[in-house]
């Protein structure tokens, strides 16, 4: 092989250094600068995308707290306008039952009335009957014949008494 005669190293040598130092300067010149920019380049991409993500985020807390206030607000709102209609329909309620209550209350007085005409005739109709029987017992037990004003005083004092 002809690379390990050992006449030809000086030369070998020399090319190596020569291709060397070529290749050395080729890749310092145009590869390396290129490769920085690339990297710079990447580096200034990856900044702007943390900044605009650092300022999506921002906005983002910002709608979400626009959001909630709006939410609580409306929560609110709901809340007195629920509020105003459970007082409005406690009114109504109110009145109606008032209504109500004066209408049973006249039922009940009118009620009354027709209940003491009705017991003041039944006493009526207690006393003529009862004056009727007993003008009838005494007639049959005695065999005398009362007077209508004696049998009725002799009754409105028995109801007296019982009364």
């Amino acid at each position: 092989m002809p690379q390990f005669d050992p006449t030809t190293f000086a030369s070998q040598l020399f090319w190596l250094a020569v291709t060397f130092v070529l290749l050395f300067i080729v890749v310092s010149r145009f590869a390396i600068p290129r490769l920085g920019e690339v990297l710079e380049q990447r580096q200034k991409l990856i900044a702007d995308d943390l900044d605009r993500a650092h300022q999506l985020k921002a906005e983002t807390e910002e709608a979400i707290r626009s959001y909630e206030k709006a939410l609580a607000e409306a929560r609110a709102k709901a809340h007195d306008v629920l509020r105003a209609a459970q007082d409005d329909i406690a009114k109504a309620a109110d009145e109606r039952n008032k209504a109500v209550n004066a209408a049973l209350a006249e039922q009940i007085k009118q009620g009354e009335a027709r209940i003491g005409k009705a017991r003041d005739e039944a006493l009526a109709s207690v006393r003529d009957i009862a004056g009727g029987a007993a003008a009838a017992a005494v007639s049959r037990l005695a065999g005398l014949s009362p007077d209508e004003a004696t049998v009725q005083a002799a009754v409105s004092g028995v109801m007296k008494e019982s009364a």
